[in-house]
């Protein structure tokens, strides 16, 4: 039975940034466990939560998690949630994947809560970025920032324009949980 149970990913925006919204990885694997979840495994310190569940509604399931976290942590992230079969083709559409020299570590992929829809995405392609390069499909914006992120201006801008939640994890957070995910699919 364990083994047909799906693997999600979550990802939660916004949680042990800059001092703030401060969460154990410990803790947040219990919450997961209290609501049911299976085998949740945590992946660095920004709330990447990867795990199994037989709830099939993935939007109810992300505000279940979400009311959980407010009730027990006193704020409300904003959960992402991917299944290991959309985590994969978010690697697959990589626009950047025959780039060489390219430092995994500066290309960020934006987790979109919702499709931003036609005119907003058309809207993120008509941003003048540069240095910085950015492509959108559906629920993810892939950018690179070949100077790091650090000080760019972009980031405030997008938010503006997609006027959806996001978070962003870089490629080589991006790779670890598709590989976690495959892991405890197989496992």
């Amino acid at each position: 039975m364990l083994a047909a149970m799906p693997v999600i990913i979550s990802m939660l925006r916004g949680v042990n940034v800059l001092g703030r919204n401060k969460i154990k990885m410990d803790a947040l694997r219990a919450l997961y466990e209290s609501l049911g979840l299976r085998d949740p495994q945590t992946h660095i310190q920004s709330g990447n939560v990867i795990f199994r569940t037989q709830a099939r509604d993935l939007v109810r399931l992300a505000r279940r998690i979400e009311n959980a976290i407010e009730r027990r942590f006193g704020f409300r992230p904003c959960v992402m949630v991917r299944t290991t079969s959309e985590l994969r083709a978010v690697i697959a559409r990589n626009p950047f994947a025959k780039r060489r020299g390219l430092d995994p570590s500066k290309l960020l992929v934006s987790f979109l809560a919702s499709d931003p829809g036609l005119e907003a995405r058309d809207k993120v392609l008509r941003i003048k970025a540069d240095p910085e390069e950015l492509w959108i499909d559906g629920r993810e914006l892939y950018v690179y920032y070949p100077h790091g992120m650090g000080r760019s201006k972009l980031p405030p801008v997008l938010d503006r324009t997609l006027k959806t939640p996001a978070t962003a994890r870089n490629w080589n957070s991006v790779t670890r949980m598709l590989e976690m995910a495959e892991g405890l699919e197989s496992g």
